[in-house]
C-alpha cells in the first residue's frame, strides 16, 4: 500500500484538475499571429503563375481537376504552398500504393490526378494548401508551439460556414539555408516567395493533404493502442456529458498532440505497478496477460487481487496519467527542440507548477532525400523516464500507416515506447 498513499494528495489535486483542465485546454484561443511583411504583388495571377513556371505542370493539373482555378484568378490575396512535378509524384507514388513508380512518363501522373482523384479530393486538396492572405516567408513564424494560420478548406461545413482547418508554416529548424526554407506542418519548404499580382506562391518538397479523421478514430481502432483507449474510457468515468475526453478527441475545434503509449508500454506500466505493491512480477506478468485492459477498465473484477488493483487504477489515476500525455495544441516533430526543453500539458492547466514534459528531437541525413529530418525524438517524464517516439520507417508517412506525426483534424499523435509518469 506504499504506493497508494504517497499518491494520496495526487489524487486530490488531479480530481480538481478535472473540473477545469478540459474546459481551460480545448477551446483553441487565438494567437497572435505576427504582422505579414508588406509585398506589393506584381505581375500575373497565381493561376497564370503556375501554368508559367513547367516545374508546377502537375500541381497546376490539380488545381483544374478540383475546379480552383476561379478561386486565384482574381484580385482576392492568397498564398499558396506549391509542390514541384517531383514533389506531386512522390505524393502520387504513394496515393497509388506504388503502383506508378517515381520514374514512369509524366502522362501516368496526370493521368492520376485526372482519373483516380475525384474532383472533392483535388478541391480540398488545393484549399487546404492555400491561405486567404498573403505571407512571405519574412512573416513565416519561429516559435514553439506553431502558430497556426486558416486554409481555405472548410472540413465541416456542416458545423459552421466559417470553419477552416488550420496549417502551421514554420522556419523552426530549417537548419539547411538554400535547401529548407521552413515547414508546413511537417513537410519541408524547399523554395519560397515566388510573387504574383495576388499573392506568393512556396514550394513544398511534396503535398500536405488533410485528413477527415479525428484523434479518436485512429486511437479506438488501431490495434496497438487498445490500453490507451481503455485509458481515455477510464478516465470518462464520471465525467459530466459533453466534456468527456473521448468527446474532445472527436469533434473538429480542440487542437492537441498526444503521446500515445503503445499497448508493449502499457502492459510494462502496468507490471511495474504491481510489483510496486509487493506483487512478484512473475505474477504481475501473468495478470497482465490473462487481463489485459480489464486492469484498466473494472480492475476490481479480477479475482483475489483485484481490490488492491483498484485502488491504484482508479478513474482520478488514470485520467492524470491520461492528460499528462497530451499537449494543449498542436506541434510537429520537426518544430521540437533540438536540446531537451520542458514544456506543459493538459495536467498544467488543474495543477500550473507541474513541470510537464520533456521534448527533443535530432535530425539526421536520411538516404534518398535531399535534405535533412527528424530521426529521432524523444519525451521525458518528472522522473527522467524517456519515451521515444516511434519515428516513421518511411520518411513523412501518413495516416493510418505512420507512426510519428500523424496529422489529423483536431491534432497530431505520435506512438511512444513508455507511459509517462506525472509524478
Amino acid at each position: 500500500m506504499k504506493y497508494f498513499n504517497k499518491t494520496k494528495r495526487f489524487n486530490l489535486l488531479v480530481a480538481f484538475a478535472a473540473l477545469i483542465i478540459l474546459a481551460t485546454s480545448c477551446n483553441k484561443e487565438l494567437e497572435q499571429i505576427p504582422a505579414a511583411v508588406v509585398t506589393t504583388p506584381t505581375g500575373e495571377t497565381l493561376d497564370k503563375v503556375l501554368q508559367g513556371n513547367a516545374d508546377d505542370n502537375l500541381y497546376y493539373e490539380l488545381v483544374v481537376r478540383g475546379g480552383q482555378v476561379n478561386m486565384i484568378n482574381n484580385n482576392n490575396l492568397f498564398t499558396m504552398f506549391v509542390p514541384n512535378n517531383l514533389g506531386m509524384k512522390v505524393f502520387i507514388n504513394a496515393a497509388s500504393g506504388g503502383l506508378i513508380p517515381l520514374n514512369a512518363p509524366d502522362a501516368y501522373f496526370s493521368g492520376f490526378i485526372a482519373n483516380y482523384l475525384t474532383v472533392d479530393q483535388a478541391a480540398a486538396i488545393v484549399k487546404y494548401n492555400t491561405m486567404p492572405q498573403v505571407i512571405t516567408s519574412a512573416s513565416i513564424p519561429n516559435v514553439f508551439p506553431n502558430f497556426y494560420y486558416p486554409s481555405t478548406f472548410n472540413p465541416a461545413p456542416g458545423v459552421s460556414a466559417l470553419a477552416r482547418l488550420d496549417v502551421y508554416p514554420s522556419t523552426r529548424n530549417a537548419i539547411v539555408p538554400g535547401v529548407i526554407y521552413g515547414w508546413l506542418n511537417n513537410i519541408p519548404i524547399t523554395g519560397v516567395d515566388q510573387m504574383a499580382s495576388n499573392g506568393v506562391i512556396h514550394h513544398t518538397a511534396t503535398l500536405v493533404t488533410p485528413n477527415s479523421r479525428t484523434l479518436w478514430d485512429r486511437i479506438s481502432t488501431e490495434s496497438d493502442l487498445t490500453y490507451l483507449k481503455a485509458a481515455i474510457e477510464t478516465a470518462d468515468i464520471g465525467a459530466a456529458p459533453g466534456s468527456t475526453l473521448q468527446g474532445y478527441l472527436s469533434q473538429f475545434g480542440p487542437d492537441f498532440t498526444v503521446f500515445a503509449p503503445v499497448d508493449t508500454a502499457f502492459k510494462s506500466f502496468i507490471v511495474n505497478l504491481l510489483v510496486a505493491n509487493s506483487v512478484p512480477e512473475f505474477i504481475a506478468n501473468i495478470i497482465v496477460t490473462n487481463y489485459g485492459t480489464i486492469l484498466l477498465t473494472n480492475p476490481s473484477s479480477i479475482p483475489v487481487i483485484g481490490p488492491l488493483i483498484a485502488q491504484q487504477i482508479t478513474p482520478t489515476n488514470v485520467k492524470g496519467i491520461v492528460v499528462y500525455h497530451v499537449l494543449g495544441h498542436r506541434a510537429f516533430t520537426n518544430n521540437f527542440p533540438t536540446t531537451e526543453t520542458a514544456y506543459p500539458t493538459l495536467l498544467n492547466s488543474g495543477l500550473p507548477t507541474h513541470p510537464g514534459v520533456k521534448l527533443n528531437a535530432t535530425f539526421g541525413i536520411v538516404p534518398g532525400l535531399p535534405f535533412p529530418i527528424v530521426t529521432s525524438a524523444t519525451v521525458k517524464d518528472v522522473r527522467n523516464n524517456v519515451a521515444n517516439i516511434f519515428i516513421n520507417t518511411q520518411p513523412l508517412t501518413p495516416d493510418p500507416y505512420g507512426t510519428s506525426d500523424q496529422n489529423f483534424l483536431n491534432g497530431t499523435l505520435n506512438k511512444i515506447s513508455a507511459v509517462l509518469s506525472p509524478q
